[in-house]
């Protein structure tokens, strides 16, 4: 069974001329290309003839990053949305953002069955080394803070330090039916993150934003839906099953990293007990901060205070590059995109490669 192609929204959101959320959509991978990165897609072979199961879309830096920071988006739109206003912030301060899109998020996919945090973890560990990020610093935001924490849990070695912001990861399945979320289960949960009508759009909206807009037109969000939202839906369902279902704190394993905790004050989503638990599950070695007048799309309501706690966070301490300082030289042309096409041809450490240093 050959791979699934890019997602119709995928091509859509280069082909609309007269969609709004398409027109976005562009801004925002205009300001990745003014702030110094390139798209490429990288594939992961399955070990079964070389044949590439799996595809990772990833913003890289065109210069080969000295202190490279993982960014990972949470449920939504493609990383490119969430993202887009730290980029220049966090360049500015001396790090390079390394900005993925999830599987089933813009034009990462898999046709291989495994739908846990863990699958979603190797699969970016895998695009890490492909383009030769051994160390990196590590910030998740809602479900890419599920993925990352168990990232930090699967590779110490190479996740340096942890930020989550508003990342349930200690939440429990039973907490669903004891009233904790505005949910009652996961099949209710599914619909919420995963909105197929109008009506859809704006209960999640208002319900991660403290301040939502106060009118929302059905012709807008009809046409997010289609660009933005209407591609794998099944399989994003089958993410948050696998997320929730049988969850236990008692198998949270506790990572060993320094973690900021970042959480919005009036989060319905992931309530604040979850961010005191989780800050008693890692002790000492975790900060939690509030971030007031803030809900769950607190990246998104108040960047600037996110960013900067971030990038206090990943200065504390720091006295030299995660990566060992050499002289490198471009293996391809870090200025051409890749296409998803192209990238499955040759072997993915080659395809991706983008920079090796001198002997």
């Amino acid at each position: 069974m050959p791979p699934p192609p890019p997602p119709a929204a995928a091509i859509g959101r280069r082909s609309s001329i007269l969609s709004f959320a398409a027109a976005r959509d562009r801004c925002f991978s205009r300001r990745f290309l003014r702030a110094g990165l390139r798209p490429l897609a990288i594939p992961l072979p399955t070990g079964v003839d070389d044949d590439a199961g799996t595809t990772v879309h990833v913003w890289v830096p065109a210069n080969p990053p000295r202190n490279p920071l993982l960014l990972l988006h949470g449920f939504g739109a493609s990383a490119t949305w969430q993202w887009a206003p730290y980029l220049r912030p966090l360049i500015a301060a001396g790090y390079d953002p390394i900005v993925p899109d999830l599987l089933f998020f813009g034009a990462s996919y898999t046709r291989l069955a495994d739908r846990s945090e863990a699958f979603q973890a190797r699969s970016i560990k895998a695009a890490m080394d492909a383009i030769g990020v051994a160390r990196f610093g590590l910030v998740g935001v809602s479900y890419g803070g599920f993925v990352g924490y168990r990232m930090a849990a699967m590779y110490p070695d190479a996740v340096e330090r942890v930020v989550l912001v508003c990342a349930g990861v200690c939440l429990e399945e039973k907490d669903l039916a004891g009233g904790l979320f505005p949910v009652a289960g996961v099949g209710e949960a599914a619909d919420l993150l995963v909105p197929r009508r109008p009506e859809e759009v704006r209960r999640l909206v208002r319900l991660t934003f403290l301040r939502p807009p106060c009118i929302m037109p059905s012709c807008f969000l009809w046409d997010y839906i289609k660009v933005m939202g209407s591609d794998y839906i099944q399989e994003k369902t089958e993410l948050l099953y696998a997320l929730i279902s049988e969850r236990q704190l008692s198998d949270l394993p506790i990572i060993s990293q320094p973690a900021l905790i970042v959480w919005g004050e009036r989060d319905k989503v992931f309530p604040m007990e979850l961010a005191h638990r989780l800050k008693r599950h890692l002790g000492e070695s975790s900060r939690l901060v509030v971030i007031r007048n803030a809900g769950h799309a607190v990246n998104l309501e108040k960047p600037k205070d996110v960013c900067r706690n971030i990038i206090e966070f990943f200065q504390e301490g720091v006295t030299e590059p995660l990566n060992d300082e050499k002289v490198f030289r471009p293996v391809c042309d870090p200025l051409v995109h890749a296409s998803m096409h192209d990238a499955t041809e040759d072997h993915p450490v080659r395809q991706a490669e983008m920079w090796k240093p001198l002997n």
